[in-house]
């Protein structure tokens, strides 16, 4: 299946339970402690994600300055971005995605996933999973400088 389904699918589904599952939740601790919980993870959220995007800047330096490629903070940066992004976007399901993204242990191992299945990304992301053999992956062109 493409992946661009999965992504379309994934948009049309989260948001439903999320409205779900506020409803459930208020109307059994009720509708203002629900609106509390749901701004105080927003700005919980967007805490988290000033503290460790600096604290993950800093060791990217450091990685840099010492001559190291700074492997994980590559990829936990975006994972940083997106538990942000999930925890400012009302719902507790996007909060819960947005604390595994956030917490140091938890991104650790979501990059070490990501690092040791980066084939399978990265054809999902570029070639969509389809290969061809003797395809080349090489764009070939030429250009002219035009004179003003």
């Amino acid at each position: 299946m493409n992946p661009f389904r999965y992504l379309l699918l994934i948009l049309l589904i989260v948001p439903f339970a999320e409205i779900y599952l506020l409803l459930e939740v208020g109307s059994i601790i009720g509708a203002m402690p629900t609106i509390f919980l749901v701004v105080s993870t927003a700005f919980l959220g967007a805490y988290l994600l000033k503290q460790q995007g600096l604290a993950t800047f800093q060791r990217f330096q450091q990685s840099m300055a010492q001559g190291v490629i700074p492997a994980y903070e590559i990829i936990e940066g975006p994972i940083i971005l997106l538990g942000g992004v999930l925890l400012l976007t009302p719902g507790f399901i996007t909060d819960v995605l947005g604390f595994i993204c956030l917490i140091p242990a938890l991104r650790r191992a979501l990059a070490q996933f990501l690092i040791e299945n980066s084939d399978i990304v990265t054809s999902v992301m570029f070639n969509q999973g389809k290969h061809q053999a003797g395809q080349s992956q090489v764009l070939e062109g030429e250009f002219h400088r035009e004179k003003d």
